[in-house]
């Protein structure tokens, strides 16, 4: 009993007992039922919930037509949309089956079948089946990881996440460096839902979205009458995020006159409104983030020195993507399951061009980047799989990098590793094939590389 569990659930749907003893003895490997008609069919699916299901379209009470069989079809996805079905049609039945496709079947195959070949597509559903089942864990546990939001396997980003999740308790300013979509706010937002401060508000603002005239009021807010159309009091963004996280982005492009009035603040936790002369105490958690080079604009003299020093009590980096191996690929699958659950499209596949794309693409534009660019492949994909050529990347020939084996063996399977998980989604036992080991050796490396 223990060992028939085990074994992956497959479905067989013939109505010709003769052929369905044929496809029971083909896959005996496997936990196989079998129904004849419609209902038994809804009621095997509904009871065993089959991963994969073969299935002839000629089903009574119209056995030498397509209609009954094409509706059971759509009645299996719809009560389980994530079964591989795969068609089983005569030469004569072609454009049915190609009509079973259009509906979401999976794949189909000719009577009279070829066992071996069938075999061989009945796996492959199986597999593919398997990696989107983990896909959907693995995202269930993202979203209900500390850091919310933030999908990485880097050594140096989870890291930060580590310092991230220890200095959340305390009210230390935290500066965050990186590029341009890399996921400062990601982490900032963290910061606040890991602290005693997250039932307060997170308010941010982006010293280079707002023009320099209104930055000073956006911050500190104004009396009535402060000035031409200040009709009310107005607060600013710090006075609202009182007893909460105030996260200022981009605070190099801070303007050098408010930087004196922000030392201030920090330095007393007090602000004046623009046309006001009463100090209103704030209790607040200043979090920023920036990605120039505050050193060269000390240098300059476009950054006041003490103020670095106030927001930089704890300074954290955030490696640009290029340099976080594997992560591209896990990005990309993830943004796809993702949209293609909001456009409500069938799950699609990249194709190992559009892998190997992915993998040498820059990603100047980081996490954003990916973002963008499996959003419009999902919507213009025009079949189950996503190519280089919907993504909008070129594949080139990339120059192999001199190895020194003495000195970076070990760090070179740690890259292998991350890769090999990143291009299988995360499931270890395509990633052990991928890499030609055991499964007991992946997790041995896993270990070794501190991979989780």
């Amino acid at each position: 009993m223990s060992g028939n569990r085990e074994k992956k659930k497959l479905l067989i749907i013939e109505d010709d007992l003769g052929l369905q003893k044929q496809l029971r003895w083909n896959f005996d490997n496997y936990e196989v039922s079998a129904a004849s008609d419609r209902e038994s069919a809804l009621t095997k699916v509904r009871r065993h919930e089959p991963a994969v299901i073969t299935m002839d379209l000629g089903l009574p009470p119209d056995p030498d037509g397509a209609s009954e069989g094409l509706a059971t079809l759509q009645q299996i996805l719809a009560m389980a949309p994530d079964t591989k079905i795969i068609v089983l049609t005569g030469n004569q039945n072609h454009a049915n089956a190609l009509k079973a496709i259009e509906m979401g079947a999976y794949d189909f195959h000719q009577k009279p079948f070829d066992p071996e070949m069938l075999k061989l597509v009945v796996e492959r559903a199986f597999y593919l089946h398997t990696i989107q089942q983990e896909n959907r864990r693995l995202s269930l546990t993202q979203s209900n990881s500390p850091i919310e939001g933030l999908i990485t396997r880097d050594p140096e980003l989870l890291k930060a996440c580590r310092n991230i999740e220890k200095m959340a308790s305390s009210d230390v300013t935290v500066m965050l460096l990186g590029e341009s979509g890399t996921g400062k706010e990601v982490l900032a937002r963290a910061l606040h839902t890991l602290s005693a401060r997250k039932d307060n508000r997170f308010i941010a603002i982006n010293c280079a979205a707002i023009p320099e005239s209104l930055l000073e009021s956006e911050l500190f807010g104004y009396e009535k009458g402060a000035f031409t159309g200040a009709s009310k009091q107005t607060l600013g963004k710090i006075e609202l995020a009182d007893s909460g996280t105030f996260f200022l982005d981009e605070v190099g492009d801070l303007p050098f006159q408010l930087q004196a009035k922000l030392l201030r603040f920090l330095q007393e936790r007090v602000i004046e409104r623009i046309g006001g002369r009463e100090e209103v105490p704030v209790d607040v958690r200043i979090v920023c983030a920036t990605h120039q080079d505050l050193t060269k604009l000390m240098e300059e003299g476009r950054f006041r020195e003490d103020l670095y020093y106030r927001l930089s009590e704890i300074v954290i980096t955030i490696p640009p993507l290029r340099d976080r191996v594997g992560d591209a690929l896990l990005l990309a699958h993830h943004f796809k399951n993702k949209f293609c659950a909001k456009e409500r499209k069938a799950t699609l596949n990249f194709s190992q061009e559009a892998l190997a794309a992915i993998e040498k693409h820059q990603w100047t534009g980081n996490v954003r980047e990916v973002e963008n660019c499996v959003r419009r492949a999902v919507i213009m994909a025009e079949d189950s799989s996503i190519t280089a050529q919907d993504l909008g990347l070129k594949t080139t020939d990339s120059s192999v990098e001199p190895l020194n084996l003495k000195t970076i063996r070990e760090q070179e399977e740690c890259r292998a590793l991350v890769k090999a998980l990143a291009r299988a989604d995360g499931n270890v036992a395509q990633a052990a094939k991928l890499l030609g080991v055991s499964r007991p050796t992946i997790y041995d490396l896993m270990n070794r590389c501190g991979l989780r």
